[in-house]
């Protein structure tokens, strides 16, 4: 072993052990808050003298407590959090067996057997009890194992704010897949990212996004539109160039591969092409991991023109015939344009190649009315019929 060897392998633990330390810490800290706000539900319907404390219950119960995290703002948080998401139980016990914190020690509510119906119950009847639990969750419900191992109590707690269970479902399958951070989840609600992606009015289009065994992913699946870009803090009255607008995307890579979606791999910018003898560049160069092919975003500033679908043609032939390796799948280029007539995009790229997509960027978000005639003019007949 040299010296470098020895730098590796002691980086190597540290890092390994601190990140398994580090989940477990949160793993922890979920189970604590998930019990405590258990238990307050379960003292508010079934305790003996609940009456006595009516609406002072948690400030009683903090001022007695008298202890770091068990303040009034928290200990509601924690009772939010178990009335979302009384499926965790399960895995809350789970986790209380494997590290030996006795039964006995944590108290047995009533509430926690209906829930995970393991404590003193016989192993079989808590399986049955908990699989037919499980199946009153929605097909497209997050599995509580998931919740519990892979979105910590800051996301738990923040996702409880979304009182509607399907956009709910959308941002937590989202926020495990891009290992959001809390303000990352924040910043996705806040530009309104589950309206923009019109999911909200299909059912089945959220199923295909977040069931386990979902089919293979089409580049339409994926794909969004329009793009909404205001973290580059270019304002629309601006007058900026495209080399302006990619340096603005290169400067907030991070929030620019949030807004197009997962599995977006940064390559290149300005990619030379040589076709002949003429030189061309390509504005931005990804490699889609889920897809797995290279996507080619070619940036204007301006109205979609014919010519622009041309070019992004002629960069999309060069990269399958050039580039494109045996396990890949054709390339997909989007054009990124201030707007379109829909029209003019059907003539112009009918007959090119049918992974070209163009797109639409705002650098301000929709407004609410925005959204809202964006998801009635997508409704159609058919969709009222099957809610009917």
């Amino acid at each position: 072993m040299d010296f470098d060897s020895l730098v590796g392998h002691i980086s190597f633990v540290h890092n390994a052990l601190q990140a398994q330390a580090a989940h477990a810490v949160n793993l922890s800290l979920t189970a604590r808050n998930w019990l405590v706000g258990c238990y307050i539900v379960e003292f508010e319907q079934n305790g003996e003298d609940r009456a006595k404390y009516g609406d002072k219950l948690i400030n009683r119960l903090a001022e007695r407590l008298n202890c770091r995290g068990m303040e009034p703002r928290r200990l509601r948080e924690y009772r939010q959090v178990y009335l979302v998401y009384p499926s965790l139980g399960y895995e809350v016990e789970n986790f209380i067996q494997s590290n030996n914190v006795q039964a006995q020690s944590i108290g047995k509510p009533s509430i926690w057997r209906t829930l995970s119906a393991k404590l003193q119950a016989p192993e079989n009847q808590g399986n049955e009890i908990w699989q037919t639990m499980s199946a009153k969750l929605e097909e497209w419900a997050t599995p509580p194992t998931k919740l519990f191992n892979r979105l910590n109590f800051s996301s738990l707690l923040y996702l409880t704010n979304i009182e509607d269970p399907l956009k709910r479902a959308f941002y937590e399958q989202e926020a495990i897949r891009g290992c959001w951070t809390v303000r990352e989840l924040d910043r996705q609600v806040s530009s309104l990212y589950f309206e923009r992606m019109g999911l909200s009015k299909d059912k089945l289009a959220m199923q295909k996004l977040t069931m386990k065994d979902s089919q293979q992913l089409s580049p339409r699946d994926i794909l969004h539109n329009p793009v909404t870009l205001e973290f580059l803090g270019l304002q629309s009255q601006d007058v900026f160039t495209e080399t302006k607008l990619e340096t603005a995307i290169l400067n907030h890579m991070q929030q620019f591969l949030l807004e197009m979606g997962r599995g977006f791999c940064f390559e290149a910018r300005q990619k030379r092409i040589l076709v002949d003898n003429d030189y061309f560049k390509a504005d931005l160069i990804f490699y889609h991991r889920i897809l797995k092919c290279h996507v080619v975003v070619d940036l204007k500033i301006d109205r979609f023109r014919h010519e622009y679908a041309s070019q992004l043609n002629l960069y999309l032939n060069y990269y399958k015939h050039e580039v494109m390796q045996e396990d890949d799948n054709p390339p997909i280029g989007i054009l990124l344009c201030t707007d379109y007539g829909e029209t003019t995009v059907r003539y112009a790229t009918e007959g090119l190649s049918e992974n070209l997509f163009v797109s639409k960027y705002r650098l301000q978000l929709p407004s609410e009315e925005e959204i809202r005639n964006y998801l009635i003019e997508n409704i159609s007949e058919e969709d009222f019929k099957e809610k009917e």
